[in-house]
This record gives C-alpha cells, sequence and structure tokens, in this order.
C-alpha cells in the first residue's frame, strides 16, 4: 500500500511531515521509525525497512525532525533533547489515530533518540537500535573546525552529507549534557542492538556500550559488512525482516481470524522492486519470503523463482504425506528427504497425445530408516496420493478480478 502522508504538531508547535507505511494485509502492530542525524524520513534504508516492515503486517511512522525535510521549523533551533520530544509527539499523534506504537526503531543519531524517548512511553514493548552512538555528542566530531565559530558566535553553517546545515550552541550544550547510558538500565521494553563491525561513522565500541548498559532482555545483531546508512538494499531488507522476527517475540501480535472459505488465510505477493523482479511473498500473518528470479533472467537472485515455489510446495507435501502414513502405521522412518526438479519437456516425451510442451516434474524420495523393500516400496506409492501431486496432475481451475483501484 503506498504510504500515506500525515502531518503531526511537533515539541513546539510546529508541523512535522511525516510518511505511514500501511500493511497491505492485517495490520498487526504499529512502529516509529527516527531518521540519523540530519537525514529524512525518506532516505533509501528509512523506506526499504518500513516497506518491508509493512509488509509484513507492522505499519511504520517515518517522519521529518523540526526543521528537516518537509517538516515546519529551524532546524538551527532543535537539539537531541527535541528530537526525543518529538518523538513523544510523533507517539502521541498515534494514539490519537488508533494506532498506538508499541515499537522503535532508531537510525544513528535517531537510535539514541529513540533510547531516550522509550523511557517516556510506557506503552513501547520493543526498540531496535540500527548504528546508533552511546552517546548523543558523539556526533559533535562531525562539526569540530566550526566549533569556535559556534561558541563565539552562538550558531554556524556547516556543511554536512554534501549540504550546508545550521548547528546552534544550544545543540551543542544539549549532546554534552544528554547521556542515555545511566538511564538504560531504567528501560522497561526489549532491546536489540544492530551495528556493522566496519561502520566508519559510529564505531562499533558504541554498540557494546549500549549493550552493556542496559538489561535483559537484550540481543545484539551484527551487520557485516553494510555501511552506516544501509546504501544496499540487501542490507536494509535484512535489517527489517530480522527486527520484524524479534520484535513478534515482545509485542503479542494477535493475528486476525483467516477469511471465510480461506482456512490458511490469503497468500499475498506484492512488488517488492518495480525495476527488477523481486516480490515479497506472505502467506497469512506469520509467513514471510521473497521470490525472484536469478541474475540471468534479470533479477536479483534473492529468492526462489516462482516455479522453485511450485516444486518446493510439490516437495513439501510429498515429505509431509510419506510422514503421516509412515507414522499411522508406526513404520521406522528415521527421516524423509525430496528432491524435485522441473522443466519443460515435449508432450510426446510423457507419453500425451497434445503436441505442446507441458511441465515435467521429477521427484527423487530418499527415505532413511530400518524399512523393508515393502514398506519402501509402498512409501513410494503414497507419494502419489500427495494433494499437491494429484492438483498438478488434475486441471485446476483459476479465476481472476481486479482488486479495487489504490491511489
Amino acid at each position: 500500500m503506498p504510504p500515506q502522508k500525515l502531518t503531526f504538531v511537533g515539541h513546539d508547535g510546529d508541523k512535522l511531515a511525516a510518511r505511514f507505511d500501511r500493511p497491505d494485509g492485517p495490520h498487526l502492530a504499529t512502529a516509529i521509525f527516527a531518521h540519523c542525524f540530519t537525514c529524512g524520513k525518506d532516505i533509501p534504508a528509512a523506506r526499504r525497512i518500513s516497506a518491508r516492515l509493512a509488509s509484513m503486517g507492522i505499519a511504520v511512522l517515518r517522519f521529518d525532525f523540526t526543521g528537516l525535510g518537509h517538516s515546519d521549523g529551524e532546524f538551527g533551533n532543535t537539539n537531541f533533547t527535541s528530537n526525543a520530544q518529538d518523538l513523544l509527539a510523533a507517539a502521541a499523534h498515534l494514539e490519537s489515530i488508533g494506532s498506538p506504537a508499541t515499537l522503535l526503531i532508531g537510525h544513528s543519531l535517531g537510535g539514541a533518540a529513540v533510547l531516550r524517548a522509550a523511557l517516556s512511553l510506557p506503552n513501547i514493548k520493543a526498540v531496535a537500535t540500527i548504528g546508533a552512538p552511546a552517546d548523543p555528542s558523539h556526533v559533535a566530531h562531525l562539526f569540530d573546525n566550526d566549533l569556535a565559530t559556534i561558541n563565539a558566535q552562538g550558531s554556524a553553517q556547516v556543511e554536512l552529507g554534501g549540504r550546508p546545515v545550521t548547528i546552534g550552541k544550544t545543540f551543542i550544550d544539549d549532546i554534552a549534557n544528554a547521556p542515555i547510558l545511566p538511564d538504560l538500565a531504567q528501560l522497561k521494553a526489549a532491546l536489540m542492538v544492530m551495528h556493522a563491525p566496519r561502520d566508519e561513522i559510529v564505531s562499533i565500541d558504541n554498540a557494546a556500550d549500549i549493550f552493556t548498559a542496559a538489561k535483559h532482555p537484550k540481543s545484539f545483531v551484527t551487520l557485516d559488512s553494510a555501511d552506516h546508512l544501509l546504501t544496499r538494499p540487501e542490507d536494509a531488507e535484512y535489517v527489517a525482516e530480522v527486527i520484524a522476527t524479534w520484535a513478534s517475540r515482545y509485542l503479542k501480535l494477535a493475528p486476525p481470524a483467516p477469511p471465510i472459505g480461506a482456512p490458511e488465510g490469503i497468500v499475498r505477493v506484492s512488488e517488492a522492486d518495480p525495476s527488477g523482479f523481486l516480490q515479497d511473498v506472505t502467506s497469512g500473518p506469520f509467513h514471510h519470503a521473497l521470490a525472484d528470479e536469478p541474475h540471468a533472467y534479470g533479477g536479483t537472485n534473492q529468492g526462489m523463482s516462482p516455479y522453485g515455489f511450485l516444486a518446493a510446495g510439490l516437495g513439501a507435501c510429498t515429505s509431509m504425506t510419506i510422514r503421516m502414513y509412515a507414522r499411522r502405521k508406526s513404520w521406522p522412518l528415521d527421516s524423509v528427504q525430496v528432491d524435485v526438479t522441473h522443466n519443460k519437456v515435449h508432450a510426446q516425451d510423457a507419453c500425451q497425445t497434445t503436441p505442446q510442451k507441458i511441465d515435467s516434474f521429477h521427484r527423487e524420495i530418499h527415505l532413511t530408516g530400518s524399512l523393508d523393500a515393502t514398506q519402501r516400496a509402498r512409501l513410494l506409492e503414497i507419494a502419489d496420493r500427495c494433494p499437491v501431486h494429484q492438483t498438478l496432475e488434475k486441471k485446476s481451475q483459476i479465476t481472476t478480478a481486479l482488486g479495487a483501484k489504490r491511489d
């Protein structure tokens, strides 16, 4: 679902611009995403992480802090404390529209801000930081050469990320007097610290300090070769998937009832990369996978191909059917492995009279255990009773309808 544009009032009365990434399907929880220092809600990492979490049922509010992006106000008049207050305002707005946040996610200085804000938000059950500094004053090194001017004149225009930004003395004073480590022991929410060992902007020592200061439950996840801004799409997608899986343990997600007539729910496939073939696949509220095509076919090879999913369905159903029969018979079957290959073959090669090519699936079944020859032969026969096998061999009915128009 396209992100919803909205505004809310920030800490000092300015209107803050936001995007609300909502799930296409069940809305299981709501999160707030805090961006990195002087960045914005629309940087690639924020967009990718929010979109992926939304595909897994977690709505995400991402917004520009006061004076940044499309938000009103003067950035030169803001500081770390005001950022944390903007987060409190965002949480209050979500509460007012009936989508209270239970998860906070912060990137870089936004990570430090969510740690500060979480201490004042009792409804927050989980907090995830990404490349966060252990002390807000860490960002001061970005404008070391301008500190004398800032202290003398009250503010200075510095170059950050290739663009001019006004930094005021109130900001310098605030980050120097806003330590977060002493208060982390009071954090009631579960904490996950995510950091790349090679982060050149915020060293991984910061992650160790945050992790040590917090009490359990807490987790640490290394981001390996990712850079500080998570510029590679696969890194942002990994972060989102790990956060969703980890947070589900603490958010007590309540799955909705499945639709009538569809006892296993709905399988929804959403395009994740319009420039390629990557797809988000969700089955009900709990199961998520990626579908893609190999590099040779123009894809990015981040997931199984559509025919790979079809072969997986046949293999899984075959293995389950064999296990169910052996269990009922109390036969000594230790394990089952089913190898499935798919090809397009000429119909006559498959003893068919039609002239066109047809799909051919070949299964090779490996059975482990003290089974005699009769039992093995019977289990091979049972494999053909697999419901997916029977579906593939029969003619299936597929109906298609055009859904409601979405802006």
